[in-house]
């Protein structure tokens, strides 16, 4: 998992915040990019996020099992942030 990886994760969730965290394209976009990194845990929690959103709660906790992570309690948003910010420590 290089910077660059991560920071495409950042700038394509980036995206799908702009776009108010709904299903469509720039949801799309985020899924491909966690699909091409399955198995590194930062890239499985948006994975997981991804699933939160679509409403696919059974698969959603798969991947936030295979992250080593549980699933927010608050909105997508405030779960992003969380995120986020501990991507940037990989910068």
């Amino acid at each position: 998992m290089s910077a660059s990886d991560i920071t495409l994760m950042i700038e394509a969730f980036d995206r799908l915040s702009a776009a108010g965290f709904t299903v469509g394209p720039e949801w799309q976009a985020v899924h491909e990019v966690c699909q091409a990194h399955e198995g590194e845990a930062p890239f499985d929690w948006g994975h997981a996020i991804c699933h939160r959103i679509e409403g696919d709660d059974w698969n959603a906790d798969y991947w936030y099992r295979r992250a080593g992570k549980r699933r927010g309690r608050g909105t997508v948003a405030e779960e992003w942030s969380v995120m986020k910010a501990a991507l940037s420590k990989h910068l």
